[in-house]
């Protein structure tokens, strides 16, 4: 058993192209170890560089551009001209769209069978490198929930049905369980692949129950014994947790009218649960998807300018307050008031960001209705604004902006 050390030497010499005896190779055994420790390192390919990030900027002005778009360059470059020839400066492109497939490829064996075949950009990393050296900030764009692929492959997960099977919605498309913790970890990964690939920060979408559908046939099978509000508050919380130390600037999409309901809509979302976890909040305050009679407004596509400037103002207000009547996680009770109050951090005004509209639904939106947006923004304090086209046409948008 001593002559080991004495076998095992000479053999990894060999191994490494050196002789072991010094009477026919003149060189110490310090020598030597140096030159093994060379030769193993040369073997091991050296990791690549970390990818470069950019600040975000302030004030903040994006355009949305799909995943299928991504891996265009006609049409993607026609995209990247508009932001280079105006006041544009971010991009927010899909890392994983409604389809629940992701947008670039991937060896990571968690996400390798989830790589889109239909769309996505092969070249997404030195896309995105192109973008920084435009000076273009980068946003990927996750869908969470609302996950068809995920859910065939773990239907376990998925909504059920209570008469039976996977819940679906109007759209045919079935959800994640906001409960189902095992997917938390699916998320966070796929966070953190796209931050080491170059995204400069990460956007989650679709953080919410579903909201359009049978509703009365959904059944939350993974989270039974917590309400939605807590369940969605707790799942910000891991996701929040596990990716700050990335680095990653990380924000949010919440329905529009969370600015101004204090109830969570029966999605789970309410602005202020969502507030401590994101360095963003983007509400979608598209004046299409609000109700007949919101604020009295019997016409909303009429009243574009009220509903962005009132919803965005009421959001500003509530995230800078130091109370709310909300109930939170990282909130506190205050003795003796009534109704209850609650101590919260207040915040800077700056973190809500609203998703505006330059698409045609259900009337034109002409590019007075998308100045009156823009100008809503602004008049509610706040300076940067997001803008969706699903066909990312940007029709009335591109006259705005050639105009300023």
């Amino acid at each position: 058993m001593k002559l080991l050390p004495f076998i095992a030497l000479p053999a990894l010499l060999l191994l490494a192209g050196i002789s072991a005896f010094p009477y026919l190779t003149p060189i110490s055994y310090e020598a030597a170890a140096v030159q093994v420790a060379e030769t193993v390192a040369t073997s091991t390919p050296p990791k690549p560089p970390p990818a470069k990030h950019l600040p975000s900027p302030e004030p903040l002005k994006a355009i949305y551009m799909s995943q299928c778009v991504s891996g265009t360059p006609s049409i993607r470059n026609n995209l990247v001209k508009l932001v280079e020839d105006t006041e544009l400066n971010a991009i927010i492109i899909d890392i994983r769209d409604f389809t629940g497939k992701i947008s670039f490829p991937t060896d990571n064996p968690l996400l390798k069978d989830s790589v889109s075949d239909a769309c996505g950009a092969k070249d997404m990393k030195e896309f995105i490198a192109t973008l920084h050296e435009k000076g273009i900030f980068v946003i990927g764009r996750i869908t969470v929930f609302q996950n068809p692929y995920y859910t065939k492959q773990h239907p376990e997960q998925a909504v059920q049905r209570k008469s039976g099977g996977v819940w679906k919605d109007n759209k045919g498309l079935a959800f994640v369980d906001v409960g189902a913790k095992p997917y938390w970890d699916h998320v966070v990964e796929l966070g953190k692949i796209s931050y080491e690939l170059g995204f400069d920060e990460l956007n989650f979408d679709y953080v919410r129950y579903p909201s359009d559908g049978p509703m009365a046939e959904a059944d939350y099978t993974w989270s039974r014994g917590k309400s939605k509000v807590v369940m969605l508050e707790e799942f910000f919380k891991y996701l929040s947790d596990a990716l700050r130390p990335t680095g990653a600037v990380l924000s949010a999409d919440l329905f529009g009218m969370t600015a101004t309901n204090v109830d969570d809509l029966n999605i789970g979302q309410v602005l202020e649960r969502a507030l401590p976890y994101f360095d963003y909040i983007y509400p979608m305050v598209y004046p299409s998807h609000y109700p007949p009679g919101f604020n009295g407004y019997k016409n909303v596509n009429a009243n574009a300018y009220n509903i962005v400037q009132f919803s965005m103002k009421r959001a500003a207000d509530r995230a800078a307050a130091t109370t709310t009547i909300v109930a939170a996680l990282t909130h506190t009770p205050i003795a003796s008031t009534s109704p209850q109050l609650y101590a919260k951090p207040a915040y800077d005004r700056k973190k809500m960001r609203p998703w505006l509209q330059s698409f045609d639904y259900p009337v034109p939106y002409t590019p007075a209705m998308v100045e009156e947006q823009i100008k809503a923004t602004y008049d509610a304090g706040l300076t940067s604004w997001l803008f969706w086209d699903a066909a990312n046409k940007y029709t009335s948008l591109r006259q705005v902006l050639k105009k300023e």
